[in-house]
């Protein structure tokens, strides 16, 4: 389980540093999906950033499993947390197979010996993501939806129970953000915690069971999702009036 008590948020330093998130709340718990969601700016990254480890928080508490997030050593941390950005910086010409072997090094060191466990791993998330019939090809000549599926099963590979996922259908096409969406309701299934940063409030309604909405970096809405995507609180994040039942639907082709 995941827990942010009163979170404060600063980026920047000295005089320029300015709060981003404000006193958030939040609780990710096995067996369920927790969608942060807001308008562009409003803080949904930085939050999941800081959620990661990979940023500092400036007040309030994160822990991982009972124990603060800190605590953990870099290997533990990676063995516990899985955290897709939404634009990796990874420009290596590794092909796909080795991008998503690197996260089995929190198990077993860059040195020790690969085992049929780290193979297996590998292969499940390669398969799960639909990006097994790319495994044998250069990350960088990937496009972007390609590489986004990569990096995914790079966090599944990990093991992982708990994931962290920054907008993870950006230019994934309709057929690739329903395979995930059926990859995270069964990992739902089988206990793993998600967050997941979402624009769309369609895909986050058929997603999430929970969700955060954050404006400005502030909490304004938070609970299970019935209580959560209601006209008054999408009008208050997005500025927008909320139309029900005025969306396209999808279903994959069997």
């Amino acid at each position: 389980m995941l827990v942010a008590k009163q979170l404060d948020v600063r980026l920047g330093s000295g005089d320029e540093a300015r709060r981003v998130v404000h006193g958030v709340q939040l609780q990710v718990e096995r067996g369920s999906v927790v969608g942060i969601l807001g308008a562009n700016g409003a803080g949904k990254s930085t939050l999941l950033r800081a959620l990661a480890g990979l940023i500092p928080h400036h007040g309030g508490t994160i822990t991982l499993d009972g124990q603060r997030l800190d605590a953990w050593t870099d290997a533990e941390r990676s063995q516990r947390l899985g955290y897709v950005p939404q634009r990796s910086e990874l420009r290596s010409g590794l092909i796909v197979r080795r991008v998503v072997e690197l996260s089995r090094f929190a198990h077993r060191g860059p040195l020790a010996p690969w085992t049929p466990e780290d193979r297996d791993a590998v292969q499940a998330a390669l398969q799960k993501t639909d990006a097994l019939r790319l495994a044998d090809r250069p990350y960088t000549e990937l496009s972007e939806g390609e590489r986004r599926r990569v990096l995914i099963a790079r966090a599944l590979a990990s093991g992982a129970r708990c994931l962290l996922l920054d907008e993870p259908t950006a230019a994934l096409d309709i057929a690739h953000a329903l395979n995930l969406f059926e990859v995270l309701s069964r990992l739902r299934e089988q206990s793993y915690a998600i967050a997941v940063v979402l624009h769309d409030l369609n895909e986050a309604h058929e997603l999430v069971d929970r969700a955060v909405v954050l404006a400005a970096g502030r909490t304004i809405a938070s609970g299970p999702k019935e209580t959560v995507f209601t006209p008054d609180v999408v009008r208050a994040a997005f500025g927008v009036e909320l139309r029900e039942r005025s969306a396209f639907g999808y279903a994959r082709v069997e």
